[in-house]
């Protein structure tokens, strides 16, 4: 059954997915063509790389919470087109960066997801969400291998 309230993020920020949450979704081809063809569409929205991110962790055996989440993401989609990159000429070349960590928050092997964006003269030009293989000791460790992340690629970039 599908919720009918408004959607203005593509998952709902408490919801937690776990690898064997419900009934198995029966249509494993439609599943993993679907959210191979939203990877493919985080390329130019950035918006949608977390979330897609966590749906792609259960290829494999997707349930009925991944499926619902899949579709939330194309809700997400088609109340909000014209989202995307644009770039404009603000006449600015100040490169700048930001990053955050959030400690443990996979509920299935604790694992921390860092993620960055990098903006030139205020347009976005890189941007990665990942979750870390390591389990981080801290929520301080956590934020500091953002840190690191971050500034390989600004060193990178530079």
């Amino acid at each position: 059954m599908l919720d009918c309230k408004p959607i203005d993020s593509p998952m709902d920020p408490n919801q937690k997915l776990m690898a064997d949450q419900g009934e198995l979704f029966t249509d494993l081809e439609r599943y993993k063509r679907l959210v191979g063809k939203l990877i493919y569409l985080i390329i130019t929205r950035p918006d949608l790389s977390f979330t897609v991110g966590i749906v792609s962790q259960f290829m494999q055996a997707p349930h009925i919470d991944h499926w619902n989440v899949v579709l939330r993401i194309l809700r997400y989609i088609k109340k909000a087109p014209g989202q995307g990159l644009l770039y404009e000429d603000k006449g600015d070349n100040h490169i700048s960066g930001y990053c955050d960590a959030d400690w443990a928050s996979c509920p299935i092997d604790r694992h921390s997801t860092t993620g960055y964006c990098v903006f030139l003269g205020g347009n976005l030009i890189s941007w990665k969400s990942k979750k870390k293989n390591v389990v981080a000791q801290s929520s301080t460790e956590a934020e500091y291998r953002a840190m690191a992340l971050i500034t390989c690629e600004l060193t990178w970039i530079n």
